[in-house]
């Protein structure tokens, strides 16, 4: 096993090692999310924190890693006798995101199964990783089916399998960090609630710190074993300090000042549920027992509020995580640290004057922090009560006229400046037909490895999910031929059958978007960006991959190449200026290329194109010819492939072409309209239908009345 690099010689990243040995002082804070860029040191600080955790006592040969004083009634290896326990590290289990469920839970024992006829229970990760970490790198890109048995197990401290014949609980308390970089997509919120504290990285700008990392990595890996000898006196002190720490915890007092500077601060930043009170007070109580205090301060709750909730207030994908640092100063300056009680006492006869204790000579109120507490974390523009707004976003009012700017493309009528998106809205379900068999999601039907179970065949190459059902079915008339005089079948390749299982699977959305010049008007483009934001958040929600091309002037711009991160195509959207002349098939002609590309790159995923337009084209671009003729021949190619398609008309007025039907019966694919596309459109009907009657039947009884 190679010699891991020293978490004392990680270079800055001061929040990522503090938020990190918070949870190795008190695991109930409830792990850490690292979010950043790639070459930040993520996974080497959370690889090298197992060698600071202390040992622990584990009944001997239990492979649940029961504690001696208090083994789990319930463990599959139980019951245990009383005795003396056995003292190992604790452990670092890594989940990789390709891993199975059988991987991660653990499963029947196929082979004893088969060979002895006995029901055994296999453990799986979670087991492993009982009073230890359980680290996933990439935690963004983690299938749904684990992430789901994810949430089971943290939040209830328990494994429970139930599956081919097999009902196991064990006790599964971990650690959970996870890594990721934003730019490759987000967490379902589900997850992302369930790490106590997340931690933004970034790498340093600072020439001095930047040579240092260099040197210090290039010195570890000129000689692994002599770099962490020479950093063992450090890794030593700051193992010391955690225990002490630790030791500490159950004697740190949370104040009722303390815990109401908790409270004001989540309901002032409109966090939901209770966890993130929850975790804020085990927080400040750690960070007070770190400092060697038993008492928690301001200071405390301060940076508790920075680690524990800029990724609970994200209400959608497209928020930019993070806090208004000068709005948690205000409301934490509200309470003084040296009264006990929050509320006054009653006066008989009160004078008139500000409410609260923030009009006084609060003691630290309004000041730097003091003590010894680290920095918080600065994140420049994310550390925001809201999102940043895009450079060329206007203010101005929905009517108010736009400023000609020089045209871009050159021909076609001046460029206009970008437009805010409209409000976004639950779109409709858009799917691709048939049956595919690419990553899972929550998009179209596909063959997956999870799912619901339809049926089993016989494997066709490596054999996957064993259907057991199947298998002794298939097995059991040959027995008696095969000479079985045992308790076990006599089971041969033949007789092995393959569960076959549907579910969704994600899709490539590629959007292709008119910019030209017919679209521009402000209110007109405000919709129709509000609508593709809106289809953005539903590809977010359904685990897809996403693309933006735009059209106009003479030229076709692939705006954001396909990638999992919808917060970057929201962002592009946002800044898309408008102008110029229709060059339909241009848009088309970019999306085939693309498509193409990604075929060879991913062939397993279906795509979903989406054109978003009025049908016009008034610019054969750089081919030449009719515009329409060409742009009806592009589209025809692309149905011709076998691409699945939607158009959304754009169109709007007393006046209508009905351009984007034509083109969507070229595409072979439906047109929906930009009303259409709001999955409450029938329901609101519906709505209005019954509210019409029961209104009329009102009226009718109140005449006869």
């Amino acid at each position: 096993m190679s010699t891991p690099y020293p978490f004392t010689a990680v270079v800055g990243q001061t929040d990522l090692r503090l938020a990190l040995l918070l949870n190795a002082v008190s695991p109930a804070v409830g792990g850490v999310l690292v979010r950043g860029e790639k070459g930040t040191a993520k996974s080497t600080a959370v690889r090298a924190l197992s060698a600071l955790l202390p040992q622990v006592d584990v009944v001997p040969g239990c492979r649940f890693s029961c504690a001696p004083g208090a083994p789990d009634p319930a463990c599959p290896d139980g019951p245990h006798e009383p005795g003396p326990g056995q003292a190992r590290p604790a452990r670092m289990v890594e989940l990789p995101v390709g891993a199975s469920e059988d991987r991660l839970v653990g499963a029947l024992d196929i082979e004893r199964a088969l060979a002895e006829g006995v029901k055994a229970f296999e453990p799986g990760l979670l087991a492993d990783a009982h009073r230890g970490i359980l680290y996933v790198d990439e935690v963004n890109l983690l299938h749904d089916h684990l992430i789901d048995l994810l949430l089971d197990a943290a939040a209830m401290g328990a494994s429970y399998v139930e599956r081919e014949g097999v009902s196991v609980r064990h006790a599964a308390r971990f650690l959970l960090v996870g890594t990721m970089n934003p730019e490759e997509g987000e967490l379902r919120p589900q997850l992302l609630d369930r790490f106590g504290l997340t931690v933004e990285v970034a790498a340093s700008r600072e020439p001095a710190q930047r040579v240092e990392v260099v040197r210090r990595r290039l010195a570890y890996e000129d000689d692994p074993a002599g770099f962490a000898t020479r950093w063992a006196d450090d890794e030593r002190d700051v193992r010391a300090r955690v225990v002490a720490a630790r030791a500490l915890l159950p004697k740190v007092a949370l104040g009722d000042t303390a815990l109401l500077q908790i409270a004001a601060t989540c309901a002032a930043f409109e966090v939901d549920g209770m966890r993130a009170d929850i975790v804020m007070a085990r927080t400040a109580t750690a960070l007070a027992a770190w400092d060697g205090r038993t008492d928690v301060r301001k200071e405390d709750v301060r940076q508790a509020a920075l680690l524990a909730l800029p990724h609970r207030r994200r209400r959608n994908p497209f928020d930019a995580p993070g806090l208004d640092e000068d709005k948690l100063d205000e409301i934490l300056d509200r309470f003084d640290d040296d009264e006990p009680e929050p509320e006054p006492e009653p006066d008989p006869d009160p004078e008139p004057g500000p409410e609260g204790p923030d009009g006084g000579d609060g003691g630290d109120g309004g000041g730097p922090d003091g003590g010894g507490a680290v920095p918080p974390q600065g994140s420049g523009p994310q550390a925001s009560d809201t999102p940043p707004e895009p450079e060329s976003t206007e203010s101005a009012p929905a009517d108010a006229p736009e400023a000609p700017q020089p045209s871009a493309q050159g021909a076609g009528g001046p460029e206009q400046a970008a437009v805010r998106a409209s409000e976004p809205f639950r779109t409709r379900m858009l799917s691709v037909p048939g049956l595919g068999e690419g990553a899972a999601g929550r998009r179209s039907r596909a063959r997956t490895a999870h799912g619901r179970t339809t049926g089993a065949q016989r494997p066709r190459g490596h054999l996957g999910k064993l259907h057991l059902a199947a298998t002794v079915h298939a097995a059991a008339p040959h027995q008696k031929a095969r000479g079985r005089s045992g308790p076990g079948l006599v089971i041969r390749k033949d007789d092995l059958r393959q569960a076959t299982r549907e579910g969704r699977e994600g899709n490539l959305v590629l959007f292709v978007v008119d910019a030209s010049g017919s679209m521009a008007a402000r209110q007109r483009m405000s919709a129709v960006k509000g609508a593709v934001l809106s289809l953005l958040m539903d590809a977010y929600q359904r685990r897809d991959k996403v693309g933006l091309i735009t059209f106009r002037g003479a030229t076709a711009e692939l705006a954001l190449p396909p990638t999992s991160s919808v917060d970057a195509a929201a962002t592009r959207l946002e800044r898309l200026p408008t102008g110029g002349r229709t060059p339909l098939a241009a848009g088309l002609l970019k999306a085939r290329e693309v498509l193409r590309i990604e075929r060879l790159r991913d062939p397993s995923r279906r795509p979903l194109l989406v054109v978003v337009t009025d049908g016009r084209a008034t610019s054969a671009g750089a081919v030449g010819g009719d515009p329409r003729a060409l742009s009806a021949r592009s589209a025809r190619l692309l149905q011709a492939e076998g691409v699945a398609s939607v158009v959304v008309d754009c169109e709007s007025g007393p006046v209508r072409l009905g351009l984007a039907g034509v083109l969507a019966a070229d595409l072979g694919g439906p047109a929906v309209t930009l009303d259409g596309l709001r999955a409450d459109s029938l329901a609101g009907l519906v709505k209005n239908v019954r509210t019409a009657v029961a209104s009329a039947a009102s009226d009718t009884n109140r005449r006869a009345a």
